[in-house]
C-alpha cells in the first residue's frame, strides 16, 4: 500500500471547524529546525513566515480523486492519520466536531468501497495548539485524558470499519525533535532530558490506555506502536564503537521496549539514576503499561546509522538522527545513506527482540524530480531505491521468517517534507504540481515509479525476483 499523514498532506487548516494544530505554526525556512527542536518559540516568528502545512497538497478536498489513484495503483491498504484538531478543535471540547468525523468517515467509506484497507495513525506529529498553550502539551498529565477522549470518539465512530490502529507516529522522535514530535517547547530553566522523558511517560501511558480502550470498544482490532527505525552500526570492530552502537540502539528502542514488553527496561532505570531524572507517576501507571501491550510493531525505515565512539570522522545526513558517515554506502540528494540490506537487518533485529508482527508503514526516497514538457517524471532513482528495499523486505520474510503484516511506501503521493518543509524534496509516485511555497496547479500526475509499483503489487513482488 501507500502512506501519508494529515499534517503533511491535508492542508485546509481552517475548514469545517478544524482548530489550529502543531503543524500550522512550523515554518518553512531558516527558523524551521529551531522551532521543531523546541528551542525557538513559534510565537516569536516573523509575521511574513510561510507555513507549508496549512496548504500542503490539499488532500482534504481531493480525497476522492486521490483514492481513485490509489485504486489504480492497486494498493491493498492505505496508512493515513487523522487530524486531532479536526475532531476536537481545542482538544478539550466535551463533544467531537461532527464535520471532522463526517470527513474521515467519507474517506474510510471510499477506501472500503475500493477494497483498500484503512490503517489509521491516531496522532502523527499532531496536537491541537490550544493544548500546547494551556498545558505545555505532553509535559502535562492532563493531556492524557484529552487524547483518550479523542481516541474514544474515533473508536466508537470507526471501530467497525477500521481494523488497524497506530497510537503515535515515530514516538521516539520526541527525543530528537520535541516540538515537532510532541509539541514540547523547552524552557531555559528546565532539564531537557527530564522534560522529554516525562512527556514520554505520559505518551506511553496514553498509548497503553488507548490499546485497552480499542480492545474494549472494537473487539478484534489490532493496535500497534511505531518507531523511526534503522539499526545503528558500530563504525568499526573496536569494542568502544560496538558499545556506542548498543547505547544508541537502546535509546531508539526505549519506547517500544515498554510498549511491547510492558515495563521500563533496566538500562533506562539506570540512566534515570545517573542523570538524576525523577519521573512523576501515578500509583497504577506501571500496571497500565504491563497489562496493555501492543498487538504489532510498526516502523519507518529510511536508512541505517553508524556511530564512532571517538566522535571523529565525517558526519552523515540521515533524517534527524546524528550519524557517522558509513564509507560502504552511497547517499541520497539530501545526504541520507541508502542501505536496503539495513532494512532486512532492522526487521530481523526487531523481530528477534519482540516476536511480534511487524508492519513497515514508511519507506521511501526524497529526491528532486524534474517533469518533462508533459509533466511526466522519469524517476528511475526512486524505482531503484524502492526495488532494493522491497527485495530486502521479501528476504526478511521468506529467508529469515520475519512475520510482516504489510508495507506502505512513503508517500505514495508527493507531500510536504516533515523535516525540511519542502515540496521539492519529493517522495511520491504521483507528482503534485506545487512548489515549496504552495504555488502551482496542484494537478496529480503519475510518475514512472507509479506504474512500476503497480506491477510490483499485481505480481505480489514476483516481478522483482532474479528469475523474473
Amino acid at each position: 500500500g501507500g502512506a501519508t499523514a494529515a499534517n503533511q498532506f491535508e492542508g485546509s487548516w481552517d475548514k469545517d471547524g478544524r482548530g489550529t494544530a502543531l503543524v500550522d505554526v512550523i515554518p518553512h525556512g531558516e527558523n524551521r529546525q529551531a522551532v521543531m527542536d523546541g528551542t525557538f518559540d513559534y510565537r516569536k516568528l516573523p509575521k511574513e513566515s510561510y507555513f507549508p502545512g496549512r496548504k500542503a497538497v490539499n488532500g482534504f478536498e481531493n480525497y476522492k480523486e486521490d483514492i481513485v489513484l490509489l485504486k489504480e495503483l492497486g494498493c491493498k491498504c492505505y496508512r493515513f492519520s487523522i487530524s486531532w484538531s479536526r475532531i476536537f478543535p481545542t482538544g478539550e471540547e466535551s463533544q467531537p466536531n461532527e464535520n471532522g468525523l463526517n470527513h474521515y468517515e467519507n474517506v474510510i467509506d471510499e477506501l472500503n468501497k475500493y477494497g483498500i484497507e484503512p490503517i489509521i495513525t491516531i496522532c502523527h506529529f499532531d496536537i491541537p495548539l490550544a493544548l500546547i498553550e494551556k498545558y505545555g502539551s505532553w509535559k502535562s498529565r492532563e493531556v492524557i485524558d484529552c487524547y483518550l477522549r479523542y481516541c474514544e470518539a474515533l473508536f466508537h465512530r470507526f471501530g467497525k470499519k477500521v481494523r488497524y490502529w497506530i497510537t503515535f507516529n515515530e514516538i521516539n522522535m520526541l527525543m530528537h525533535l520535541p516540538f515537532m514530535g510532541a509539541g514540547i517547547r523547552l524552557e531555559e530553566d528546565e532539564n531537557p532530558m527530564e522534560v522529554k522523558y516525562q512527556a514520554a511517560h505520559h505518551e506511553l501511558v496514553a498509548s497503553a490506555l488507548a490499546v485497552k480502550m480499542a480492545h474494549e470498544i472494537c473487539p478484534g482490532s489490532q493496535v500497534g506502536c511505531m518507531l523511526a527505525a534503522g539499526d545503528v552500526y558500530p563504525y568499526s570492530c573496536d569494542p568502544k564503537d560496538v558499545w556506542a552502537s548498543v547505547e544508541k540502539n537502546r535509546e531508539n528502542y526505549f519506547f517500544t521496549d515498554i510498549q511491547v514488553r510492558g515495563n521500563y527496561p533496566s538500562y533506562a532505570e539506570k540512566l534515570f539514576e545517573r542523570e538524576n531524572i525523577r519521573l512523576k507517576m501515578k500509583e497504577n501507571d506501571l500496571e497500565i503499561l504491563k497489562e496493555n501491550t501492543v498487538d504489532f510493531v510498526s516502523l519507518s525505515y529510511y536508512n541505517s546509522r553508524c556511530v564512532r565512539a571517538d566522535g571523529k570522522g565525517e558526519a552523515a545526513g540521515g533524517n534527524v538522527f546524528a550519524s557517522a558517515k558509513n564509507p560502504h554506502l552511497t547517499n541520497s540528494q539530501w545526504g541520507w545513506p541508502i542501505d536496503p540490506l539495513g532494512l532486512r537487518i532492522t526487521l530481523n533485529t526487531l523481530y528477534d527482540r519482540y516476536q511480534k508482527p511487524l508492519f513497515i508503514v514508511e519507506n521511501g526516497l526524497g529526491a528532486k524530480d524534474t517533469p518533462d514538457e508533459n509533466g511526466f517524471v522519469d524517476d528511475d532513482y526512486r524505482i531503484e531505491y524502492l526495488s532494493s528495499h522491497v527485495k530486502a523486505m521479501m528476504d526478511a520474510v521468506e529467508k529469515d521468517g520475519v512475520d510482516l503484516i504489510g508495507y506502505t511506501a512513503w508517500g505514495w503521493i508527493d507531500l510536504v517534507s516533515a523535516t525540511t518543509g519542502e515540496m521539492s524534496k519529493r517522495y511520491g509516485m504521483v507528482y503534485v504540481d506545487l512548489d515549496d511555497f504552495g504555488k502551482g496547479t496542484g494537478k496529480r500526475i503519475p510518475k514512472k515509479s507509479f506504474y512500476w509499483y503497480k506491477n510490483v503489487i499485481e505480481s505480489n513482488g514476483d516481478c522483482l525476483r532474479d528469475d523474473a
